[in-house]
């Protein structure tokens, strides 16, 4: 007669960790209980993770499963062997999992007294089956006791790409928005200045660390939805690529080190520092649900960016530039926001998940879109005709040329949104769109023959 098999969960038969999953999951739905995980921990790890269990909801067919071991124990099944599942996490997801699965023979899991972790696991199974009375499927250094316990110990290799998929999950293309913080400089016409640059420069980099957090903690707060999504339940943390511990760990490390940085800069930029911090703990909590509020909060990231720079750089900033800034990024948010709204059609869906949008709000977004794109360019127009352009340039007629320019990349995206050609966020677009380097060079050039 074969021993049973008895497979762990967490990081073997889902590339994921459903405590963390759990603990996200309940203080997405309630903030405050964050001050009740002390005293739920002082009771025992198991008492922890009945109580978060009980107040969170893992949608169990839609975690990122090991397809390869789930192929694996169902031949083992077919072939007449005993499956358990063997489990740290509390009993009720555990029989969640196992319900959905239909592969399993029993549960072995933590039960609010018992934290079935390490050796308490390798004493659970040991008595149930016998010393050496059963083979288990493992992961990781938690395994050992247990693996010592069994007749085999079979180990489930970690993800070969998990650096490279880290990589991704930090998002560093997107740090390209910070170069904002260099703007101030470049249009004050002090871009060479030493001192002025290398504070930019601390900046820039204390920025990005927050970024890729903001990144991390979102993709943390959207795992539902991002796996619900067709696109984005690729991401690393939705798809299981990066451990969710180590992206849940990440977060205060970049924050820690963001804040390192701003020390050594004036306080008014960590004073804005730490305003982008809380803005986008609020969006990412609320703020993003709540039709038109999230675009306008998206847009003002990105002005606040431009004044960041100007503190770290201690340049005045211009009022033209904010108010050109704000309405051409609003544009930028509003076309992001139309794509998403757009795509529900395709996917038979009516409502975009985890935003306030429906599927006929794409018109209006157009709208909106192209209204402010086409304001930003009258800033810019007016900025022209202004006596402060003397200031800054010797010949400020030649800087009409930028209008066009202006006029046609902002036209240009939205007519690529409108077709369903824009399949990303728009700067990220750009980034990788030829005509937009075009057009910023030709802009460049125009800036320069105006000086």
């Amino acid at each position: 007669m074969t021993v049973p098999l008895c497979v762990d969960l967490d990081g073997t038969l889902v590339r994921s960790n459903v405590l963390i999953e759990s603990l996200v999951g309940a203080l997405k739905k309630r903030p405050l209980l964050a001050f009740a995980v002390p005293f739920w921990l002082l009771r025992g790890r198991a008492a922890l993770k009945q109580e978060l269990a009980a107040r969170s909801s893992i949608d169990v067919a839609r975690l990122p499963y090991d397809d390869k071991l789930l192929a694996d124990l169902r031949r083992e099944r077919l072939a007449g062997r005993n499956v358990y599942l063997a489990t740290a996490a509390d009993e009720s997801i555990a029989r969640q999992i196992a319900d959905h699965l239909g592969l399993f023979d029993g549960v072995v899991a933590s039960n609010g007294r018992d934290n079935l972790k390490g050796e308490a696991k390798a004493r659970a199974l040991a008595e149930r089956f016998g010393e050496k009375g059963f083979d288990y499927v493992g992961n990781d250094r938690h395994d050992i006791p247990v693996w010592n316990r069994a007749r085999e110990a079979i180990r489930v290799e970690p993800h070969p790409h998990r650096y490279a998929a880290l990589a991704r999950a930090l998002r560093p293309v997107h740090w390209a928005k910070n170069l904002l913080l260099f703007l101030p400089l470049a249009m004050a016409h002090r871009l060479f200045e030493r001192e002025a640059f290398g504070h930019a420069l601390h900046a820039f980099v204390a920025f990005s660390l927050v970024a890729s957090a903001v990144y991390l903690a979102n993709d943390l707060l959207d795992l539902e939805d991002d796996r619900r999504h067709p696109q984005k339940r690729r991401r690393p943390i939705a798809a299981g690529d990066v451990a969710i511990e180590v992206a849940f760990a990440l977060v205060p490390v970049l924050v820690a080190g963001a804040a390192a940085l701003a020390w050594y800069l004036p306080p008014e930029f960590g004073a804005l520092l730490a305003a982008y911090i809380v803005a986008n703990v609020a969006y990412s909590t609320g703020l993003k649900r709540v039709p038109l509020v999230d675009v306008f909060v998206l847009a003002g990231f990105y002005v606040l960016r431009i004044l960041a720079g100007a503190a770290a750089t201690d340049v005045p900033v211009s009022h033209w530039l904010l108010a050109l800034s704000l309405f051409g990024f609003l544009s930028l948010a509003l076309a992001k926001r139309f794509v998403e709204v757009s795509a529900l059609g395709a996917r038979a869906e009516s409502r975009v998940g985890g935003r306030g949008y429906i599927a006929g709000d794409a018109q209006v977004l157009g709208w909106l879109g192209v209204a402010s794109g086409s304001l930003s360019v009258l800033v810019l127009a007016l900025y022209i005709t202004s006596r402060d352009v003397t200031a800054l340039y010797s010949h400020p007629a030649v800087l009409w040329f930028a209008c066009p320019l202006m006029l046609y990349w902002i036209s240009r995206l939205w007519l690529l949104a409108h077709r369903g050609d824009l399949h990303e966020d728009p700067l990220v677009f750009a980034l990788r769109d030829p005509p937009s380097y075009l057009v910023a060079a030709a802009t460049a050039l125009v800036m320069f023959a105006a000086s």
